[in-house]
């Protein structure tokens, strides 16, 4: 049987140390579900693994891809499902890592139709203009409640989308998000979660941004200021550089910002991947020892 290993996990918790040994070890390929790892005109931000980290491990969905064509989940779905077709006829193995739960979840399990309405949408992006995104906001929160706590709140996108369902079909958005309908793949899947200590995750998300801030961060946010506008850029460690630079805030607020919404969003992460109770969780802090417990799950299966 074609098996998925799923290792996923909050941003900096180590993910992509364990999934490149993995791979060494299963003699695989290791393809990323990290939805700002796709865009190749950013690479400090998004904590890319170095060549060197990759230490000659394939990787594919890294650098695939143009900040000028947002990858959704639904194309990310048909893309990843076409790659791994192809990959599994020379390997009973394959190692995806991420930490965006949507696209995982697209891929190993489908998306259910979800109705649009061109009209509504329009409508949305002229109240969004006129009366900014908190007023969606409190629209949502009021009509569903559920989508509302785990929705990145400075993510208009997805607001808008799920205000779009709702004012069109009268039902929730996350009613069309219901996992009872999951597509049947023809591999297996096999989900972990690394879940490291708060304290300990928080602190490896703080140096990880001073390393970012270390390496150039800030030339690399300068080098797509024209573009800030894009959907693609508009994720932590970018939007707040943005904000320096339009003289909003000092620079020593930008950062201390992009450590705040850092942590923010790996409570989000650790939210989503709570829902699925197939999951896996490694309580173990060292990478070597989550290694072995995975391996032995694999075994055991």
């Amino acid at each position: 049987m074609r098996k998925l290993i799923v290792i996923q996990g909050p941003t900096a918790s180590g993910k992509t140390k364990l999934a490149i040994q993995l791979a060494k070890i299963l003699n695989t390929v290791v393809v990323s579900a990290d939805s700002r790892q796709f865009y190749k005109e950013i690479q400090i931000g998004t904590a890319k693994p170095t060549l060197e980290e990759q230490e000659g491990v394939k990787h594919y969905f890294i650098d695939s891809h143009s900040i000028h064509s947002p990858v959704t989940s639904a194309q990310y779905e048909k893309e990843a499902i076409q790659l791994l077709n192809e990959l599994f006829i020379s390997t009973p193995f394959i190692v995806l890592v991420g930490g965006s739960g949507m696209f995982i979840d697209a891929l190993c399990d489908g998306i259910n139709e979800v109705p649009k309405n061109d009209l509504i949408k329009e409508q949305l992006n002229s109240e969004l203009l006129t009366n900014g995104l908190p007023f969606l906001l409190s629209e949502l929160k009021i009509k569903d409640e559920f989508y509302f706590q785990k929705v990145d709140k400075g993510n208009p996108l997805r607001v808008i989308r799920a205000l779009e369902v709702i004012r069109a079909t009268g039902s929730t958005y996350s009613s069309f998000l219901d996992k009872n309908s999951i597509v049947k793949r023809d591999f297996e899947t096999i989900k972990f979660v690394i879940d490291l200590p708060r304290d300990q995750l928080y602190e490896r998300i703080n140096l990880r941004v001073d390393n970012m801030i270390c390496n150039g961060l800030l030339d690399e946010v300068k080098s797509v200021l024209e573009f800030k506008a894009l959907q693609s850029l508009n994720t932590v460690g970018y939007k707040e550089l943005f904000c320096y630079l339009n003289s909003e805030i000092d620079f020593k607020e930008a950062v201390e910002l992009i450590k705040k919404n850092t942590r923010n969003y790996a409570k989000r992460q650790l939210t989503w991947f709570r829902k699925d109770v197939r999951t896996i969780w490694l309580k173990k802090i060292a990478t070597n020892e989550q290694l072995i417990e995975v391996l032995t799950f694999i075994k055991r299966e």
